[in-house]
């Protein structure tokens, strides 16, 4: 049947979409007012669409309808999602938690509740999240992360270790590395003749 009414059809509603009112997702036609998410009715713009076959989500219910599921898939960094998304249809298998221990082997109410944190190598502190720099595969504190002879600042270009302690690469290349001529040391007195 021909299209008379001089446009394309909502993908939404089936009315006629006029050029002045359009918006184009995924190959098909939407008026500006009924371009939100098929979920939660949320508007949506060409940042935050998602489209699934012939259907269009906020990028929030495109994920919980589709994307992956389980333990470690939260909706964002830091974030703690209890939505079950129930009124998406979908359901969860929740995994029975496990019994706490009722006696603790350290008495250290913070130990218990956040765990033994990491020892710095150079000081012998605790290590926190915030001010950890990992060297030699240990946790080192931004201000203890210093060459052992020298005690300049190091970054993950300059870092050796040896023996458990850091270095620089000078000072690692003077103490531990080759030696004689043609490696930057001499072994014996060149004599001079004249």
């Amino acid at each position: 049947m021909p299209n008379w009414g001089g446009g394309a059809k909502c993908g939404a509603c089936d009315k006629t979409v006029y050029h002045a009112e359009e918006i184009q997702c995924n190959g098909r036609s939407f008026h500006k007012t009924c371009f939100h998410c098929m979920a939660c009715r949320k508007a949506l713009d060409s940042t935050t669409v998602a489209a699934h076959e012939s259907e269009i989500y906020c990028k929030i219910c495109y994920g919980r309808r589709y994307g992956p599921k389980g333990i470690g898939y939260g909706q964002g960094a830091g974030c703690l999602s209890t939505d079950t998304g129930e009124h998406l249809g979908l359901q969860f298998q929740q995994s029975p938690k496990p019994a706490r221990s009722a006696t603790t082997s350290n008495p250290s109410k913070f130990t218990a509740k956040f765990g033994e944190s990491e020892k710095c190598p150079r000081c012998g502190k605790s290590v926190y999240a915030a001010e950890k720099v990992m060297g030699g595969g240990k946790p080192w504190h931004k201000t203890c992360f210093r060459c052992a002879i020298c005690g300049k600042s190091l970054e993950s270009t300059n870092v050796t270790d040896k023996d458990g302690e850091l270095y620089c690469k000078v000072c690692y290349a003077k103490n531990f590395g080759p030696t004689g001529i043609g490696f930057g040391g001499l072994t014996h007195q060149v004599e001079k003749k004249e």
